[in-house]
């Protein structure tokens, strides 16, 4: 058995990163022994994943996350920050800058095969660019990717070569963009390794910062995803994560309401016209999730009798582990173009230029807010 211990404590999770152990079959780094034989190791979490598609609740803390993203701020780095833009606001890190000092940031934009087909990619890269300065990410370029179906990365690795010098690369992101998808193909290209990270829909899957030496010497090194709490896919049950997170392209549902009409999308949220001419709204959400056109005034009634039934998902108790739902008002000028972002679940984008007031209901915690329109 000391051999197998002495492997044991040498060794980290080739899927997540984090460091095995064989006592506590409920604690992150849990093997068993006759694991140990395999090549590459990885944590009987990373199997469960990877095999049977388990979700696991086991993830990095903020704080402890920002401690491992302080470390890259005394290193001469470069930075690959990867977003998801369907969820744009909801994945960048914010403060970034203040963790990693002076060193460059790519940003890598993930998910490009969700938008429709006939999206102009450069008016995105220019919205991406803009919100990302808004957001004081200084970025040295843009990049939009499909980790789904592998486009983008050529140029992602050209940009990679372009700016990394002979420096280490530290990939950071928050959970669920994509991330161990790029370091996979990172490793297929850039080192011998026949190792590959565990990739899974459910958050935090990498545990500890895992690093993947080069041919040069270097590393390219993927720290854990973050987990903000703001972001609807980090709340609902594992069945509802895959209801609201779109694996298609977006399918714009277009509405034409009169002031006091509310739409309900599933039980997940609420939109209410509250005042303004008619106008038409476009809804960005996975086809998955049904909408319910009805009257304002009718609208808390609906909800207190039908929530979890026919407005479902998510089902009735589902919709109590979630916290109470929370009101945003929104008062859109004349001449604006804007979209209402929630977190991990879509947008609304407002078309005419009329101007309206809006509200929107969703469990509070989740992060809403106007926008200048994506598309």
């Amino acid at each position: 058995m000391t051999d197998l211990q002495n492997r044991r404590d040498a060794a980290h999770c080739s899927g997540c990163g984090i460091k095995l152990q064989m006592e506590a079959q409920d604690k992150p780094g849990y093997v068993p022994a006759q694991a140990l034989e395999r090549e590459p190791v990885i944590c009987q979490r990373c199997f469960r994943i990877k095999n049977y598609n388990e979700s696991s609740s086991v993830t990095v803390q903020q704080d402890e996350f920002l401690r491992l993203l302080g470390q890259i701020g005394g290193k001469d780095a470069l930075v690959i920050h990867i977003v998801d833009l369907f969820d744009f606001h909801g994945s960048v890190i914010s403060g970034l800058q203040r963790f990693i000092g002076n060193n460059p940031v790519l940003l890598a934009v993930n998910k490009t095969d969700l938008l429709p087909k006939v999206t102009n990619w450069n008016k995105i890269r220019n919205w991406v660019q803009k919100e990302a300065k808004e957001m004081g990410l200084k970025v040295v370029d843009v990049v939009l990717c499909s980790a789904k179906q592998n486009s983008g990365f050529d140029r992602l690795l050209e940009m990679l070569s372009l700016y990394r010098g002979d420096r280490d690369v530290y990939v950071v992101g928050a959970t669920n963009v994509g991330k161990s998808t790029l370091i996979n193909r990172l490793i297929r290209d850039y080192s011998d390794l026949d190792q590959e990270l565990t990739v899974s829909r459910y958050p935090g899957t990498t545990l500890d910062m895992v690093h993947i030496p080069l041919d040069d010497g270097k590393s390219i090194i993927d720290t854990p995803g973050i987990v903000y709490p703001s972001r609807y896919s980090e709340l609902v049950s594992p069945q509802d994560l895959s209801v609201i997170m779109p694996d298609k392209p977006l399918k714009p549902a277009v509405y034409q309401l009169n002031e006091g009409q509310t739409l309900f999308l599933g039980g997940f949220g609420r939109f209410d016209f509250i005042q303004g001419e008619r106008q038409s709204f476009t809804f960005f959400a996975s086809s998955r999730i049904p909408l319910h056109r009805t009257k304002l005034e009718r609208a808390d009634e609906l909800y207190a009798e039908h929530a979890g039934e026919l407005l479902s998902p998510p089902n009735r108790s589902s919709l109590e582990k979630l916290p109470e739902w929370t009101r945003h008002d929104f008062r859109i000028p004349k001449g604006r173009h804007s979209d209402l972002f929630i977190s991990g679940l879509g947008w609304i984008k407002v078309n005419n230029d009329s101007g309206a007031v809006l509200a929107v209901h969703v469990p509070k915690g989740v992060k809403v807010l106007e926008r200048p329109s994506l598309i």
